[in-house]
């Protein structure tokens, strides 16, 4: 029943996937900035309900940029999830453009890419998140730079963070969480070490019950901190805001 039930949003989602690549490169172009970010917030949060995922959005994010967002990373799922809450502008691994479907969808949602083992690309990246900063936008980084195990934050980099001091711009932490009809964590959507994006999109598609919980706290301004004061600052609040989605 359990693997009937994935391959059964398996190919629902496909062609979501197939049907999103196809208003991208025949209307995006067309459209003005506020059309695409709703359409890409309305994709993503049919992504989850074609996937049998609850979302539960708790705490005000912010109703406009300019603001760079903050949060914990746990799953190939969570920008899936931070869409549906609210469009923003990711940063994500420079890989990501060279995945099937997932690439290009991506790239049309107005991924920024960055080569995470080059300083200088890092430089590169914060320079386009502060142009993208001062033009007005939403933007989201995942610190920890990887995925964790849901249980505990990384360490936070700070590199990225000099971006929201460069445009003086604030940051708003979020929390997210996956939890089952419980409430218990739920460590379907898992995608670190060595599991494979394909064994956590087909554990997350069998799962039932899913929820997703996305916690947003309140936002700051850097208020003369360098950006590694300021990065240790904001995991301790989106640490205290992940033991709120208990």
């Amino acid at each position: 029943m359990r693997h009937a039930r994935a391959l059964w949003r398996l190919l629902r989602l496909v062609g979501h996937g197939a049907a999103g690549l196809w208003t991208i490169r025949t209307r995006f172009a067309g459209w003005e900035p506020r059309q695409r970010e709703h359409a890409v917030q309305a994709w993503a949060a049919r992504v989850l309900e074609l996937s049998g995922i609850q979302l539960q959005v708790g705490g005000e994010p912010m109703a406009a940029g300019p603001v760079l967002l903050v949060a914990n990373h746990i799953s190939w799922l969570d920008i899936v999830v931070m869409h549906a809450a609210g469009y923003c502008r990711f940063v994500s691994k420079a890989d990501v453009a060279h995945w099937p479907l997932i690439g290009s969808l991506a790239t049309g949602a107005g991924t920024l890419y960055i080569e995470r083992a080059s300083r200088r690309d890092a430089m590169r990246v914060v320079h386009h998140m502060r142009d993208r900063l001062r033009a007005g936008d939403v933007v989201a980084i995942f610190p920890e730079g990887t995925t964790g195990d849901g249980r505990a934050l990384l360490p936070f980099h700070a590199n990225l963070v000099q971006a929201a001091i460069s445009a003086d711009a604030p940051v708003q932490p979020l929390a997210l969480r996956f939890a089952g009809r419980d409430g218990a964590t739920s460590f379907a959507p898992s995608f670190v070490g060595d599991e494979t994006l394909v064994g956590s999109v087909w554990r997350t598609l069998a799962a039932e019950g899913l929820v997703a919980h996305v916690r947003y706290g309140a936002p700051q301004q850097h208020a003369g901190r360098d950006r590694r004061a300021w990065a240790q600052a904001l995991q301790t609040e989106v640490e205290r805001l992940h033991r709120q989605t208990f």
